[in-house]
């Protein structure tokens, strides 16, 4: 499995897929979190939601570095479809981490905030929610489904609109709207765990899906 992140690392860094959802991150997170002020909350939904775009973004670009001829290749070398399939999760996953880190510390350094331990893990919690969410979006709108780019595009605009404005649905509107209406991070650490909870489980549900319907076209 670690060779298999180190590989998809590698083609990631040469074909600089990566790059376009990097700098629609940062250009978000300049725009949403410059010379703020005031509670955290707010601040850390902004951020949590730009990563939600970039991962969803990055794990379709990263799941779709392979035609279908290296996939199969991939596939015979690593024994199981499967081993692929969690290889580029891992690696999408690993990249959405070192994000959250200027998710977290960027708005910080460019606003003024009264930080607390309690808000550092609320934005955590926000984040790793939104990431995971926008992965679980990603590897459904990916390749090994969708053959058709075009037709992938459409599916992930529209699941992400579903998911950010379908009121009150968890894990990411209902986030959004907590952190909207309270400025008090410890009120809602517990919240944004359930929330954070809930992303794990789309997550897998998402990658067994794609794995079932990834399986039947190969």
């Amino acid at each position: 499995m670690i060779a298999l992140i180190r590989y998809t690392f590698a083609i990631a860094l040469h074909t600089q897929r990566y790059l376009a959802p990097v700098l629609l991150f940062m250009g978000l997170m300049g725009v949403l979190t410059v010379s703020g002020s005031g509670p955290l909350p707010p601040a850390y939904a902004s951020s949590a939601g730009a990563l939600f775009i970039c991962s969803t973004w990055l794990t379709v670009a990263l799941m779709s570095l392979d035609d279908a001829a290296q996939r199969a290749i991939m596939v015979v070398t690593a024994g199981r479809s499967l081993k692929v399939l969690l290889a580029a999760i891992g690696t999408t996953l690993l990249s959405s981490l070192a994000l959250m880190a200027v998710g977290l510390f960027l708005p910080l350094w460019l606003g003024s905030y009264d930080v607390r331990p309690v808000d550092l893990l609320l934005g955590t919690e926000a984040q790793l929610t939104c990431a995971l969410t926008g992965i679980a979006i990603g590897v459904l709108c990916s390749r090994p489904v969708f053959r058709r780019q075009g037709y992938a595009l459409a599916a992930a605009l529209a699941l992400l609109m579903f998911a950010v404005f379908t009121k009150n649905l968890p894990p990411v509107n209902q986030l959004f709207r907590l952190m909207a209406t309270s400025t008090n991070s410890g009120e809602l650490v517990a919240p944004a765990g359930r929330m954070l909870a809930v992303a794990a489980g789309v997550l897998v549900a998402s990658t067994a899906l794609t794995h079932c319907i990834a399986a039947r076209k190969d």
